[in-house]
């Protein structure tokens, strides 16, 4: 099948080139965006990789009332412009409602669907027809075939430009596993697959009041992800995870993300070259 290509800014996606989706979970402060924007946009050009800045203007889904969810869509989308202009990065922040979809397609490059919202038909055709790019991530609950019908649904809406998100399958209780089949057949639905690799390390409840995680794993699941041919790779990035407001246990240390982009580079252009295909 035909694969679809596009661009976002200056990131491209389906050519063969590898792009990194990267950002804090969610948006702290201004000034924290925009050294984190500048920081793991500096580490991916480094790396000779595409670069999407990631963090959400609200987290819909926290497991307690009390959990921190962001400041709301206006103040979100006044920092999330202030990255584009001002560093000339692309911008990628999550939606949770129809409600949502004009307002934030005027700032981001890409809208997101959240996992628990992957069914959503409404959801899905609005942002299809946003004229944005979207990153919809496969539910927990579903099998990677059945990411087919997500496909059909943004296309019957228009969309050319859509991204299919691995974010592991719900393993028993408060656990998650990747199963690694789920790249190569979503890649045959035509689009561009990423692998969100800090997600699938999570730990959903696992401390009762929050959710848990394996950060410790990153580097040798992203390695895994990389090598089974994604064409983009999604990770929160935190200078000080242990006081994150959100998902602090499952994100890379921004300390440890050059060394890693400069590996999924190389193995991004060993996989290429066994495909015969050119890499960025």
């Amino acid at each position: 099948m035909e694969r679809d290509i596009f661009s976002v800014g200056n990131a491209t996606f389906g050519d063969g080139r590898l792009t990194i989706l990267a950002g804090p979970c969610v948006i702290e402060s201004t000034e924290h965006a925009m050294m984190m924007a500048r920081e793991c946009s500096r580490r991916a050009k480094d790396a000779g990789l595409d670069f999407v800045y990631k963090s959400s203007f609200d987290k819909a889904n926290r497991s307690s009332i009390k959990g921190f969810r962001g400041h709301g869509l206006s103040a979100g989308l006044d920092v999330l412009r202030r990255v584009k202009e001002e560093l000339g990065v692309p911008v990628v922040t999550d939606i949770h409602d129809v409600s949502q979809v004009e307002e934030v397609a005027e700032v981001a490059d890409i809208l997101q669907i959240p996992a628990f919202l992957s069914r959503q038909t409404d959801l899905i055709t609005a942002a299809a027809k946003s004229g944005r790019a979207v990153n919809v991530k496969k539910g927990q609950f579903l099998a990677p075939q059945d990411a087919r019908n997500i496909v059909e649904k943004a296309r019957a809406a228009g969309c050319r430009k859509l991204l299919l998100t691995e974010r592991g399958v719900s393993f028993g209780y408060n656990n998650l596993v990747v199963d690694m089949r789920s790249f190569p057949i979503m890649r045959e639905f035509g689009v561009p697959v990423v692998f969100d690799v800090t997600h699938s390390l999570q730990l959903p409840g696992g401390l009762g009041s929050a959710t848990g995680g394996l950060s410790e794993y990153i580097e040798p699941l992203a390695r895994a992800g990389v090598a089974c041919g994604v064409d983009a790779v999604f990770m929160e990035v935190h200078d000080r995870p242990e006081s994150a407001p959100s998902d602090g246990p499952n994100m890379l240390p921004l300390e440890r993300m050059g060394a890693l982009l400069n590996v999924l580079r190389e193995i991004h252009e060993l996989i290429g070259r066994s495909r015969g295909q050119g890499t960025h």
